[in-house]
This record gives C-alpha cells, sequence and structure tokens, in this order.
C-alpha cells in the first residue's frame, strides 16, 4: 500500500452488523513494461500496464546485425516518444528484450550470435538500462513466444515447444510447471544448429550439416537465388508463395522435411503437449506446417503422439509480447525487487 502496488477498490458486502472489509487490487498504474521483439530485420515493440492493457504498439523494419549500439539508440528514443505521447514519462518502467541468438540471461548478454555481428558479449542490459532509465530483461526472442503461448491457456499435459522458422531456426520449451527452460548457460533449445544427416552444407556458424543451413529463410532464399539485402528475402518467398510459385513451394516443403525429421526426435525427447510452428515462414504458408506435422505422425512412436497437438501459434505475431508482458510483470511484482524499492523510498 506504501508503495502503491495495491490499491483500495471498494468495500465487500456483509452479512449483519459489523464493518465491511476492504477489496484490495493490484494497481494496473503501479508501473508499465516495455517489450522489444527483435528479429533479424523486424522489430515489434509494445508499451502495456500492469493490468495487461496495450497501451501501444508499433512495428519497425530494423536490422539487427547493425549491431547493439544502432539498434538500442533507435529503440530508446521510441519507448521514450511513446511514453510522453502517453503521458507516462515519469511512469516505473521494465523492459523486457527478445533477441534472436544465444542469450545468457543472467550476464544480460548474447554470445557468439551467428546473425548478429557486434552483438558476442556487449552488455545489452547494462546499456539498455541506463538509457531506459529502469530495469531491463533479456531474453531469446522464441523463449518470450512459447511463454505467451503457454501463459494464454491452462496449463498442459506435458511441456509446450515452438519451434521458430525464420532467419535462423530456434526452440522455445515451457515445461508442465510454466518454467521456461533456458539450460545452464542459456543455450537451451538452439535447434537450428542441431545436425541435420540429410545435409553437410556449412552453416553461417562454421559447422557442416546444422539444420539452419539448409531449412531456414536465408538457406531458402539461396536456393532459389533470392536477395536478402536489407533482409527482403522473406518478402519475397512471401510473395513468390502467394502466388503459388511451384519453385518456392517445393523449397519451403523440402526445408519442412528437414526440419520435421529434427521434432521427431525432439518429440521423443521431451513428449511435449503441444508443438508450435512459428515464425515468418509458418505464417506465410501451410506448407511448412503441414509436410512437418506429417512426418512426426508417421515416424514418431504412437506413445510419444497421441496426445499430441500440432500447430500454428494462436496469439499469431503477438507471442513475444504476450511472453514478454508475463515475464515483465511477474518482474514488477517480484517480493524481493518490492522490498529494494520500498527501502529506496524509506
Amino acid at each position: 500500500m506504501e508503495l502503491g502496488t495495491l490499491r483500495v477498490v471498494g468495500l465487500q458486502s456483509v452479512q449483519g452488523r459489523g464493518r465491511r472489509a476492504e477489496t484490495l487490487a493490484l494497481n494496473p498504474n503501479f508501473g508499465v513494461v516495455m517489450v522489444a521483439d527483435c528479429g533479424a530485420s523486424h522489430t515489434s515493440i509494445a508499451i502495456f500496464d500492469l493490468g495487461q492493457r496495450m497501451l501501444g504498439h508499433e512495428t519497425i523494419q530494423q536490422q539487427i546485425g547493425a549491431g547493439p549500439e544502432s539498434v538500442l539508440g533507435r529503440l530508446v528514443p521510441l519507448f521514450e516518444q511513446m511514453l510522453r505521447d502517453l503521458g507516462l514519462e515519469d511512469v516505473q518502467r521494465t523492459l523486457v528484450m527478445g533477441l534472436p541468438g544465444p542469450v545468457d540471461h543472467w550476464g544480460g548478454m548474447v554470445v557468439r550470435p551467428p546473425i548478429m555481428p557486434g552483438w558476442d558479449g556487449y552488455p545489452v542490459v547494462e546499456a539498455a538500462s541506463s538509457l531506459i532509465g529502469g530495469r531491463v530483461l533479456l531474453e531469446n526472442d522464441v523463449n518470450l513466444r512459447v511463454l505467451g503461448e503457454a501463459r494464454a491457456y491452462p496449463p498442459d499435459r506435458g511441456p509446450v515447444a515452438y519451434v521458430k522458422v525464420g532467419t535462423g531456426i530456434g526452440l522455445g520449451i515451457v515445461s508442465i510447471d510454466g518454467t521456461l527452460l533456458r539450460g545452464a548457460d542459456g543455450a537451451a533449445g538452439d535447434l537450428g544448429h542441431v545436425q541435420s544427416n540429410s545435409t553437410t552444407e556449412r552453416c553461417d556458424c562454421g559447422n557442416f550439416g546444422c539444420l539452419e543451413a539448409v531449412a531456414s529463410v536465408r538457406a531458402i532464399a539461396r536456393s532459389l537465388a533470392l536477395s536478402d539485402e536489407g533482409g527482403g528475402a522473406i518478402d519475397t518467398l512471401t510473395d513468390l508463395i502467394k502466388r503459388q510459385d511451384v519453385h518456392a513451394l517445393t523449397a519451403v516443403k523440402e526445408a519442412a522435411e528437414h526440419i520435421g525429421d529434427v521434432v521427431v526426435s525432439l518429440v521423443h525427447i521431451l513428449n511435449p503437449e503441444r508443438v508450435l510452428i512459428g515464425g515468418n515462414l509458418a505464417f506465410a504458408s501451410d506448407h511448412l506446417l503441414s509436410v512437418i506435422r506429417s512426418i512426426v505422425y508417421r515416424r514418431a512412436l504412437p506413445l510419444a503422439t497421441r496426445n499430441l497437438t500440432m500447430a500454428r501459434p494462436a496469439l499469431g505475431q503477438q507471442s513475444g509480447l504476450a511472453g514478454g508482458l508475463a515475464i515483465g510483470i511477474e518482474a514488477e511484482f517480484d517480493p524481493e525487487a518490492l522490498a529494494e524499492r520500498l527501502r529506496g523510498r524509506r
């Protein structure tokens, strides 16, 4: 009550005589959560109050390969302008950033990201926190998406897995108790660099035979001789798919076969309740999901698939924003964080 975390919203009804009890509720104006869901070429940003209401949203074209100074130098002023437009420039704020690379969640940095030159070891959390004037939390972009999907529904009987197929290929996993599985070093879910038995192509990471080298949007663009200058491969590929270009559809189906082979192993290891196929390529084409699903149901053992649902993300392109909101709200109401703020006020 002293911090304004809770507020009185009315009095409870009472039978007979006696003083009526007050009803308390979380104060949605206690702070704001800012979410930046960064992809290789596009970034979705949004501001929410703590009642989960979206106050502002914008999607911008931005190359993650431009480096951390360039990305933060554009994102922070955008958030500041949105806060000013909302009249919330003096409100407590938390920023949750999702980045398309291996994230050291505890160290607040990205570690050896293949498609993010200049980001390796850069103190993202420290730099962003000094610019934004609030708490900053860093997460892998697929982790944000799987968490958003998992929180959108009641707990499942098993883990939820989200496979993102875009410029790279990533995997997010939420356990049955709703916990993100990050691994010991934040490297869990690096599906794009699992070895595919059906290829020896060289990957951007330097290894040969990685799934990402034959099944990502970048790999499909190379096979079709499409230009990826300015991150335009997905737009060109999407246009070809809409026009039912035979070569583009064939390339997508071949990529889906590679992914399906790896997802079969994933299903046997995790025994998930849901496997969601997302990312730009999944939203552009039904062929990706249908081919992956047919391979998994055909090759995986019946016990691992009898309750398995394979589908597109229910929240669509908003999954990452929803996951970032969940992380931000939990951070705002974390007991240790509240205690620290109370000590600072006193």
